[in-house]
């Protein structure tokens, strides 16, 4: 049954570079966070290349199952950079030249807008701008869909402007439950049983192996505060029952 106080996002990785490997991609990890605090689920991401039909299959598929969708990277100026054209065909608009943006860009280099350069200035008709902190042209947004830059520093201060514009929702909690020198094996049966017991509360096992030894972090995320303490104290119950002993909560940063 769908969450009423529960609002989704989706996030398109948009590269060659990213698929190919030569650029390791951190701002999916950092979007998660930061909507994670505004109370809103990151429900899926996908990763595609630089394929204009590609990018807009992946886009019209998400912006229309989930609330919000933010787009990273292809908004530069060379010419594999085509997610502005991606968005508007999603949208079926046309692209113009932003004049706010066109102003930026002037006081900047003066009169030396070469092509390259102007293509940084494209912007779906209809569409409104996502400021840009750091250096460079600002993002866009139009609809549910918001078309931030590739580059991470970049990417974090435009998600800046982006969180205000979003309808936030209850903040998910999650608190972890750490078991030491006991594999998933063992742990299987009482977790599981939890977890049955809890199906509209998020109950992962996160296995660790090191020089100190083994064992799996059980990380419970609920909207809840009050019900995933009382699910915690049950679960360290469970695999004490178990003969699992060796188990204590761990604050994570």
């Amino acid at each position: 049954m769908p969450e009423p106080d529960r609002v989704t996002a989706a996030v398109l990785v948009i590269g060659d570079e990213i698929l190919s490997g030569r650029t390791q991609d951190t701002n999916l990890r950092d979007i998660a966070r930061y909507l994670g605090v505004i109370g809103i689920d990151l429900a899926e991401a996908r990763t595609v290349p630089d394929v204009l039909g590609e990018i807009v299959d992946a886009l019209n598929a998400l912006r229309a199952r989930y609330d919000y969708v933010i787009t990273t990277g292809g908004i530069g100026p060379t010419h594999d950079d085509i997610t502005a054209d991606a968005v508007a065909a999603a949208f079926e608009v046309e692209l113009h030249e932003h004049p706010e943006i066109i102003a930026m860009m002037e006081a900047r280099w003066g009169g030396e807008l070469t092509p390259a350069r102007r293509r940084m200035a494209r912007v779906p008709v209809g569409g409104a701008l996502v400021k840009n902190p750091v250096q460079g042209p600002p993002g866009f947004t139009i609809g549910n869909v918001f078309t931030l830059a590739g580059v991470p520093q970049i990417m974090r201060g435009m998600l800046e402007d982006v969180g205000p514009r979003m309808r936030g929702g209850r903040p998910t909690v999650s608190r972890t439950v750490r078991v030491d020198g006991s594999g998933e094996g063992v742990i299987a049966a009482p977790l599981e049983a939890v977890a049955r017991a809890h199906p509209d509360m998020s109950l992962g096992s996160y296995p660790f192996f090191g020089p100190d030894g083994y064992g799996s972090n059980l990380v419970l995320r609920s909207r809840d505060p009050e019900a995933l303490a009382a699910v915690v104290v049950e679960l360290i119950a469970a695999l004490n029952g178990a003969g699992i002993e060796n188990v204590r909560e761990v604050q994570v940063a």
